[in-house]
């Protein structure tokens, strides 16, 4: 099952995909995490991506999910479509977006990480709480004028984890227990 991690700077998507990977591996096979593209670009380069290198970092984290196919659990922090909602507010770049949704429709499940964590700057792609509010406004506009369904998950901690263990039980359905 591949399911795609997406949400603002800050919203714990990182920390929600790992531990939703040892909380799945084992569980009808193996479980893999599939890391943000753009935080391993910003650290390589030491700074934030010019407009122009955005398409080259999608497809990059595109093909990081193609080669990682091959788990029961595929658990994607963040996709193509969060490089093209970065691309559109910072940018005014609506070019990603075709490739994107795309390839978003490879995924069986969206969760989408709630705001609700207190913002704490962290590495180099933080650009604050007012930014942070902008891109969970625009991600759940684009997922919902392209009828890409989502789950939203919130809490904190344990209860954050336990929020999307319940979202992909029930995106599972008739399938049974995890």
């Amino acid at each position: 099952m591949k399911i795609a991690i997406l949400g603002a700077e800050c919203t714990g998507k990182t920390t929600l995909a790992q531990a939703l990977a040892a909380a799945l591996d084992g569980c009808r096979g193996r479980a893999v995490w599939v890391p943000e593209t753009l935080r391993d670009w910003c650290q390589q380069n030491g700074r934030t991506p010019q407009a122009y290198e955005q398409h080259a970092i999608a497809l990059a984290q595109a093909d990081r999910v193609e080669t990682a196919a091959l788990a029961a659990w595929l658990l994607v922090d963040t996709t193509p479509l969060m490089t093209a909602v970065y691309s559109d507010l910072l940018f005014h770049d609506l070019s990603l977006y075709p490739f994107a949704l795309t390839h978003h429709a490879c995924f069986e499940l969206t969760l989408l990480t709630s705001p609700d964590l207190p913002w704490v700057p962290d590495g180099l792609q933080r650009d604050g709480p007012q930014a942070q509010r902008a891109v969970d406004a625009r991600l759940r506009d684009v997922l919902d004028l392209h009828a890409l369904p989502y789950g939203v998950v919130s809490g904190q901690g344990a209860a954050r984890t336990a929020a999307a263990l319940a979202l992909i039980q029930g995106h599972m359905g008739t399938l049974g227990p995890y």
